[in-house]
């Protein structure tokens, strides 16, 4: 069955089911579970499990499907991605509508994601046309040595629910633009962006069986997934410690893995920044969508002689902050996406107040209806509480005050993380000196430039390897196979 014929939930939201190849299964025909809408604690919608059948069925089909689309041509991959991008754009207002339904974040949040999504599908066709081999000059004239590089085969991704549509995009454009083909896992919380992309892949002209889409519990999917000899490669983005159990298995097996893990990003605010300018950059980029952003500024060192002024200016503009549903026009935040991240920010803060650290603003759940948490500013004075040293995934910054140069340097790489951090600074040696001493796999001066399609996102230590984005977005899906060939010389 099409999605479009699934059975309607009781309000206008993205009908939901599985892909395998052609086929479309609806939760009727499976052991079904809720989606909830996070502004009202209401469900929404229902997803079918996956029966282990469905998940060898998924993978056989993929393999099917990748001995024919691997040897298409680049022209003709690419020209199926950008046909998906146009009909993503057709269709922004519904789909973003759909995100900030099961999702939360504001309605031009969830906007700009669709249009940025389409961005990376378009970008990834043309990308694709550069997958390049090469020739290395030979020792012996009657030899040729040549590097061809070739899609892996089938491949699974593991994608979050925070960034729905934009983060599976990312590997199914990869994917797809390689020349291999995937079984994808969705976020079961935030299901319709990864609908909306398996439906508009096939209106788009893509083979069945190219990409299929399953449900179900994340840890049994990966077990089964993972294991199965005709899987490849792995592409999974979440927290730290799934992300190294995955790692894990897939070790055990041989198989390639990219990690998109979590981070804590640290913020380098100079007493030369331009104060008031980076207290409103800040404070807007922390409460985007609710602070559940892996990249999310969150630990802000300012330094001493202006840590009171940002902090007027940055708890003015926190406190100011309207949060409410996401379909109000008014909504500047949403709501969690569910009960348990309101549960872990509220131990966080009971922490925080109770070693001593100061709650300047917000630090309570908001309302007795959906998911909502106030915006929260806390001052600490050193970095012992577990703020400091947990991502916290939420609308919360904590302030700290730094001296000097090499205080803060070491304080920002005192964890384990090493995804994102930002630097704010009138000087250009000082801005230089930062991005190069910091642990971080990106690094972004007086402005947020990350997460673009042509520049590479990803991170060190901790929060994972491999890129997604950039020219190095294709090196997980594929092979290096070196050849040499020797030819006799003519007569």
């Amino acid at each position: 069955m099409h999605p479009n014929e699934v059975k309607s939930p009781t309000i206008a939201y993205e009908p939901l089911g599985m892909r395998i190849g052609p086929k479309w299964i609806d939760a009727e025909s499976r052991e079904p579970f809720d989606v909830i809408n996070p502004a009202t604690g209401q469900a929404i919608g229902r997803l079918p499990r996956a029966t282990d059948d469905d998940l060898e069925m998924a993978v056989d089909t993929a393999y099917r499907a990748f001995r024919d689309w691997k040897d298409r041509s680049p022209l003709e991959r690419g020209a199926v991605l950008r046909r998906f991008a146009d009909l993503v754009r057709a269709e922004v207002e519904t789909i973003a509508r759909n995100i900030t339904l099961d999702q939360g974040k504001p309605l031009g949040e969830a906007i700009a994601e669709v249009r940025s999504s389409a961005d990376h599908a378009d970008w990834h066709a043309e990308e694709a046309r550069r997958i390049y081999g090469r020739i290395i000059p030979a020792r012996d004239p009657r030899v040729r040595q040549m590097v061809w590089r070739e899609p892996v085969g089938v491949c699974v991704a593991i994608t979050p629910w925070n960034f729905p549509f934009s983060q599976a995009i990312r590997k199914v454009a990869a994917a797809l633009a390689s020349g291999c083909t995937m079984v994808i896992k969705g976020p079961g919380e935030t299901p319709s962006a990864v609908m909306a992309i398996g439906r508009l892949m096939q209106e788009a002209g893509l083979p069945d069986g190219c990409l299929n889409l399953v449900w179900g519990d994340p840890a049994h999917i990966s077990e089964r997934l993972v294991a199965h000899e005709h899987v490849r490669k792995l592409s999974f983005t979440g927290s730290v410690e799934v992300g190294k159990h995955l790692a894990g298995l897939a070790g055990r097996y041989m198989k390639r893995t990219t990690m998109e893990l979590g981070g804590h990003a640290p913020v380098l605010v100079f007493d030369d920044a331009d104060i008031d300018a980076a207290a409103d950059a800040l404070a807007a980029q922390k409460l985007r969508n609710a602070g559940q952003v892996c990249i999310s500024p969150t630990r802000f060192y300012v330094q001493q002689a202006v840590t009171d002024r940002f902090l007027e200016r940055f708890i003015d503009r926190i406190a100011a902050t309207q949060v409410g549903s996401g379909l109000l026009e008014t909504t500047e935040m949403g709501p969690l996406v569910n009960a348990r991240r309101v549960a872990a920010i509220e131990d966080l803060v009971q922490n925080a107040r109770r070693y001593g650290a100061s709650i300047e603003t917000g630090g309570e759940r908001l309302g007795n209806e959906g998911f909502f948490f106030a915006p929260t500013v806390v001052r600490a004075s050193n970095d012992d509480i577990r703020l400091m040293r947990e991502e916290p995934f939420g609308p919360i910054a904590i302030v700290s005050p730094f001296e000097s140069f090499g205080e803060v340097i070491a304080r920002a790489n005192g964890l384990p993380f090493g995804l994102a951090s930002y630097v704010f600074t009138r000087c250009a040696s000082r801005a230089e000196h930062a991005a190069r001493a910091l642990a971080a796999g990106m690094v972004s001066v007086n402005h947020f430039g990350l997460a673009l399609p042509e520049a590479p996102f990803g991170g060190i230590n901790d929060s994972g390897y491999g890129s997604e984005g950039g020219t190095e977005t294709f090196d997980g899906y594929l092979n290096t196979k070196f050849v040499s060939r020797f030819d006799a010389l003519p007569d």
